[in-house]
């Protein structure tokens, strides 16, 4: 067997002289890969999740008013502002990742995240230093926002990269396993202190609590991310624009690229970025409606007990990470196209018998409901985090990957919370979460229509990836 020697990245080798180089994966980067990108990934939802859960009590902190569907608003508004500077952070953080590194990038938005999250902890209310409360929430949020424009499209770029072809699928549902675990993370901490804190404690000094956690939990994803090595698709990527004399401006090659145009990752990636931005749409629109929104709209809109609604939410989070892993698995058997296509058909179909169950007001009805929009999120769940990176080239994979999901989520995903309240607000139509997921399913549904396979297949631009015999 003759080895092709690419330096930095030893475990690429050629299996016979003549044959195509094949990236033999070492288990235990792999393993060390996927727990990294997870655990960031976490830490992300976890403060999502928190300020979904505990968004009554934030309206009250920041935005005091006589009525709480303004507050409610109000919060919701601010939740929405990070995600519109989430396109610029994946303009900046991708096009980084794909010239200096995905591990660098990666360490860098952990850091940025955790101190946005920390922050907000601290700030005092608005009882205390008037507007510079709701401002200074901004200010945090935008320090989030930007940092997140990077994670989710260079961590399941990290691990795509890192697991064979024919485990991607599995490998890669591990990192919105980290989503859930944050998730219910956060809403188990909410829901903890609902249950034993007052009304005035959780006003006064309990709601700092889950946002103080995550300086610790910064430093620990830190530490595991900066102990990993470059993919060997990045590595190789390096090792070509090297072998031919490219150099950045700094006139340094090894795992530094040059610079990719901004126009290459656009321009150049046109439909891949539309097909991206359907994908991710139905994704994230579904994803907010029930891990973000559902716990308000069972409070504010239908008077539900908050406690009972969160550990509905609660249970549902943790049905959805039992099955997490099998269903990843299983789109590595039959495809990424068919499990998503079953998830955007479900969410047509099933949204509206859903909500009418949850309306019901019972714990059966509401668990019968929101558990079966989870198992349909899980559709998605399982396959996005190795379905997206496959439809970008290794050159622009992380840059390209950033621009089309953070333009989606910012549009429609991060936003979902803000519009459904409104819409309901001027309709008086408790119905329109179950009708905005179903125009969200048609989008997706087009959309999985035009992609391709990508399942057991060498993601574009790299060599074929195989576990080691």
């Amino acid at each position: 067997m003759a080895t092709a020697e690419i330096t930095p990245a030893p475990v690429r080798e050629a299996p016979s002289p003549g044959s195509a180089d094949v990236t033999v994966t070492d288990p235990a980067l792999v393993r060390r890969a996927v727990k990294a990108a997870a655990l960031g990934n976490a830490m992300e939802w976890f403060d999502f999740g928190v300020y979904s859960y505990i968004a009554v009590t934030l309206g009250k902190v920041f935005f005091p008013s006589g009525s709480p569907t303004v507050q409610l608003l109000s919060t919701f508004g601010a939740f929405a502002a990070a995600f519109l500077v989430r396109p610029l952070g994946g303009l900046v953080f991708g096009p980084l990742g794909d010239r200096v590194g995905r591990q660098k990038i990666l360490a860098l938005t952990m850091i940025m995240m955790a101190a946005g999250t920390f922050a907000i902890g601290l700030i005092p209310s608005y009882g205390s230093i008037g507007v510079g409360a709701p401002l200074l929430l901004l200010a945090a949020r935008l320090v989030q926002g930007f940092s997140t424009g990077g994670e989710y499209a260079g961590a399941s770029t990290f691990i795509a990269e890192y697991a064979p072809d024919k485990r991607r699928g599995f490998l890669g549902s591990w990192l919105e396993f980290g989503t859930l675990a944050g998730y219910i993370g956060g809403a188990g901490l909410v829901t903890l202190m609902t249950a034993l804190l007052s009304g005035d404690d959780l006003l006064s000094w309990g709601w700092r609590i889950p946002f103080l956690i995550a300086g610790p939990m910064g430093i620990v994803g830190l530490y595991l991310r900066m102990r990993l090595e470059e993919t060997p698709a990045f590595a190789a990527e390096a090792g070509k624009a090297g072998n031919t004399g490219n150099t950045g401006k700094s006139g340094k090659s090894g795992t530094e690229r040059p610079k990719v145009p901004l126009r290459e990752m656009v321009a150049g990636q046109w439909r891949a970025l539309l097909l991206c931005v359907g994908l991710v749409l139905v994704f994230n629109v579904t994803d907010y409606m029930l891990l973000s929104y559902m716990p308000s709209y069972l409070t504010s809109e239908l008077k539900y007990d908050e406690t009972h609604g969160l550990l509905v939410v609660l249970a549902v989070m943790a049905l959805m990470m039992v099955v997490q892993p099998f269903a990843g698995a299983l789109t590595d058997r039959v495809g990424r196209r068919p499990v998503i296509a079953a998830g955007c058909a479900g969410f047509l179909f099933l949204s509206v018998p859903a909500l009418l169950l949850i309306r019901q007001g019972s714990l059966l009805a509401i668990g019968l409901g929101m558990g079966a929009l989870g198992l349909l999120l899980v559709c998605f769940t399982a396959s996005m985090p190795s379905a997206l990176p496959a439809l970008f080239p290794t050159r622009v994979r992380y840059g390209s990957l950033s621009i089309g999901f953070n333009v989606s989520v910012s549009l429609f995903g991060g936003t979902t919370p803000l519009v459904v309240t409104a819409l309901i607000g001027a309709t008086g139509n408790l119905m329109m979460p179950a009708y905005y997921m179903m125009a969200a399913a048609v989008i997706g549904g087009f959309a999985v229509w035009r992609m391709t396979e990508s399942a057991g297949r060498p993601l574009p631009g790299s060599a074929p990836s195989v576990a080691p015999r």
